[in-house]
């Protein structure tokens, strides 16, 4: 069972947007904040009344976020 929900986020044109490594969720934000609250309400919202087993999770998983920067990022 896992214990991790993993999300790749990404930021262009001036929104984050992360997208489900281990869940069907695709979510946005303006600001760093309002990404991390999307992504909590997605999760809560995906599982509500589901066996997290069905979905391979452990009964408290916790999210990990992977941020992917840009080459132009890099110097």
């Amino acid at each position: 069972m896992k214990n991790i929900a993993q999300f790749r986020i990404t930021q262009e044109d001036g929104y984050y947007t992360a997208s489900g490594m281990d869940l069907p969720i695709v979510t946005q934000g303006k600001s760093w904040d309002k990404l991390v609250n999307n992504i909590r309400e997605a999760v809560e919202l995906t599982l509500e009344g589901e066996d997290l087993a069905d979905f391979g999770f452990a009964s408290k998983p916790s999210l990990l976020m992977s941020f992917e920067l840009s080459t132009a990022c890099h110097a």
